[in-house]
């Protein structure tokens, strides 16, 4: 069997997250094995946390995959000059979130090359059963497929997407330039959301995907992805919250979420050898 192609992008600070949805793909794809891809660099010029994946981290998360299946593999590809090429000084640098949620547009353009079909996926993302009910969804003749976001389908439109779960099809990607018209977007106008908005401007047909593939606010039996993003709560008086899956304790306080803590125990003692192993080299 061919390894699932997956995608993240981030800098060394978002590693938890890499980490803990790398081990519920891991944990609830019985089987499958795994081509991740990780794009970084460094932009420590616009702030002093935007370093990128350390070595240190692409070699622990390599020999933690590698216990799961001897086949899954790790790319890490550093797309700093990309970036400075396609967005260095443009309006959209200092981004709602930070300027690596930009990078995932660069899919075109990097080397290795993506494969044709591929899952792109934030960070914050955990997957609560099998990867493969995504993944084996047919994106013929679609950019690519995306579930609604769950907000923006109410203040928006209809059919408003979120961009954090994102299933490929790069020859069609390809022959409609969606990733070099994103690009430009964001070169040439300020957009409320970014990455998010250039991509929604630029597509010319998406497949829509049911709710349970990128669940932004609940988690029901029938959930494959929850993606935990910044949500509204109403007690004990309105307020918004961003509470993400590496913050153990707090997934359990708020949301009493126990269907991951394998997944999440896991992560704890993984994060323990990997400041053991960091300690020692010291």
């Amino acid at each position: 069997m061919s390894r699932i192609p997956i995608l993240f992008c981030g800098n060394g600070g978002v590693f938890d997250g890499v980490l803990t949805c790398a081990l519920s793909l891991m944990t609830r794809s019985p089987g499958a094995s795994f081509d991740f891809r990780i794009f970084t660099m460094d932009v420590s010029h616009l702030d002093p946390k935007y370093t990128p994946v350390t070595e240190r981290q692409a070699a622990f998360f390599a020999d933690v995959i590698r216990r799961y299946h001897p086949d899954n593999r790790v790319t890490v590809t550093d797309v700093t000059d990309l970036y400075a090429k396609e967005f260095a000084g443009c309006p959209n640098e200092s981004a709602y979130c930070s300027p690596y949620t930009l990078i995932r547009l660069l899919a075109d353009e990097v080397t290795p090359p993506m494969p044709e079909k591929f899952l792109y996926l934030d960070a914050d993302i955990l997957f609560q059963r099998d990867v493969r009910l995504l993944f084996d969804i047919d994106v013929g003749g679609y950019e690519y497929a995306a579930a609604r976001d769950h907000y923006g389908k109410y203040l928006l439109n209809p059919n408003y997407i979120n961009a954090g779960v994102l299933l490929f099809n790069m020859e069609k990607a390809r022959e409609t330039g969606l990733f070099a018209k994103s690009r430009d977007w964001l070169r040439k106008k300020k957009l409320t959301f970014a990455d998010q908005s250039a991509l929604i401007r630029s597509t010319t047909k998406k497949k829509m995907l049911p709710q349970r593939f990128n669940d932004q606010k609940f988690l029901h039996k029938h959930t494959v992805v929850r993606h935990f993003s910044k949500r509204l709560f109403y007690l004990p008086y309105p307020h918004t919250d961003n509470i993400k899956q590496w913050q153990v304790d707090r997934v359990h306080r708020v949301f009493h979420y126990h269907q991951f803590d394998d997944i999440l125990n896991e992560y704890l003692k993984l994060k323990e050898e990997l400041h053991h192993e960091s300690s020692s080299d010291r």
